[in-house]
């Protein structure tokens, strides 16, 4: 036998019983059932498109609050209506831009000289205006889902910047004040949408 023929012949021995020695012992394992625990894996959702939540940008100087466990579960409850609804994130980001103005994102009862009129809830929304009656505008599905019908009338609210489509449907003494929520707003839809 040539020299090159014995290499190429020993080479692929080499290989055969390499294979077999690695493989071999990992496919053997390979049969065996662990024992233990089944292992959890964590997929992360896609959070949503930041160009439809702000599709003009933030307008103008941002203002952000520190959310405890209430606040939080306002936020998600107003992502809740809006998802049951079938509205996008960018009606989430306004309906949260708007609470955040409106009422910090607590669940206002009457606050007795303080209050403005009659005006309670997340979007301190008021009996005497036909938003409903106090129990149903203190309950965080309900205000957002009233508030949501107002914002579906309003035309082509999903072009508007957020401070137009908040203030068509609010109807407040200071229009240009939603806009300092947006990128909170922003914030908590992407962080919360696809939990």
């Amino acid at each position: 036998m040539n020299t090159i023929m014995r290499k190429s012949v020993l080479s692929v021995a080499g290989l055969a019983f390499a294979g077999g020695v690695f493989a071999g012992p990992i496919a053997a394992h390979a049969a065996t059932p662990v024992e233990g625990k089944p292992v959890a894996v964590a997929v992360q959702a896609d959070k949503p498109d930041a160009s439809k939540l702000i599709p003009h940008g933030t307008q103008g100087e941002q203002s952000h609050i520190d959310l405890n466990g209430e606040k939080t579960a306002n936020a998600k409850a107003i992502i809740a209506a809006t998802k049951k609804a079938g509205l996008p994130e960018r009606a989430a980001v306004i309906s949260i831009a708007t609470s955040l103005q409106e009422s910090k994102l607590d669940n206002l009862g009457h606050l007795g000289d303080a209050n403005d009129h009659d005006s309670l809830g997340l979007f301190q929304q008021r009996p005497s205006s036909g938003w409903g009656t106090p129990e149903q505008i203190t309950d965080p599905a309900y205000s957002t889902t009233a508030f949501l019908k107002g914002l579906k009338q309003v035309d082509g609210w999903q072009d508007m910047p957020l401070t137009e489509a908040a203030q068509t449907v609010q109807v407040s003494a200071y229009p240009d004040a939603y806009a300092q929520w947006e990128q909170q707003a922003t914030d908590l839809v992407a962080q919360y949408w696809n939990s």
